[in-house]
């Protein structure tokens, strides 16, 4: 999976996320709000697995 791929799973985990922790207060579900806290928590890491990738691959494309 490229860096931008990893980076838009990331983005969409991270807005369903929020969106599903905002449906679980205003509807007192706690299971899920963190259900959305754990998806967003989840997009987050993906969006780091890409910068990662970036920053690895522009270190090899230097070399």
């Amino acid at each position: 999976m490229s860096s931008t791929e990893d980076k838009i799973k990331g983005n969409t985990n991270e807005a369903v996320g929020k969106i599903k922790q905002g449906v679980g207060e205003a509807t007192d579900n706690q299971r899920l709000k963190g259900e959305g806290q754990r998806q967003e928590v989840k997009g987050e890491a993906q969006q780091v697995k890409g910068d990662v990738k970036d920053t690895l691959k522009k270190g090899i494309d230097k070399a």
